[in-house]
């Protein structure tokens, strides 16, 4: 039992310093109906799952704690087909078939008294062929990742030293 005391506390210092206490992640009305006709809906849990951990990961490394954050996803184009889209168009090639990808986000960070602490709309898509994405959301994970750094810096600009 005694070593389980150290080892608890071990466990309490090599927990991150700081995350977002939750990161909500929706879909514009617009979107939900392209998921929904186009896209597949099973696509939506990657989206957001993708979203998610690029936040998590950026707030860990500047150190911040931020009591919620909402994002919406304006809009997402894959570089491959969908699931839905190879099911639902008879010949369709995933291996042949590519386009340039990207997204569209849109997102709020708020404190622990619900006081919007930044917000930021962010797009971006590849606007090369030959250096789009080869699987399915890969320039859209780029997207997602490049909105998550610049979030961060933008909200830890805002944010006093110190802090």
């Amino acid at each position: 039992m005694k070593r389980l005391v150290p080892l608890a506390a071990l466990a309490l210092l090599a927990a991150p310093a700081a995350l977002a206490g939750e990161i909500n992640v929706t879909f514009s009305p617009e979107f939900t109906e392209e998921l929904n006709d186009e896209y597949g809906m099973r696509e939506a849990d990657y989206l957001i799952e993708e979203v998610q951990e690029d936040l998590t990961r950026e707030l860990e490394k500047a150190g911040l704690d931020i009591a919620r954050i909402d994002v919406t996803i304006l809009d997402a184009k894959p570089n491959k087909p969908t699931f839905k889209q190879l099911g639902d168009t008879p010949g369709l090639d995933y291996g042949g078939s590519k386009s340039i990808g990207g997204m569209k986000l849109s997102a709020t960070a708020f404190d622990a008294s619900g006081n919007a602490t930044g917000e930021l709309t962010y797009d971006w898509y590849e606007n090369d062929i030959r250096y789009a994405g080869i699987s399915t959301w890969q320039d859209a994970k780029r997207a997602s990742d490049r909105f998550a750094r610049k979030f961060v810096k933008e909200l830890t600009a805002g944010t006093p030293s110190g802090s």
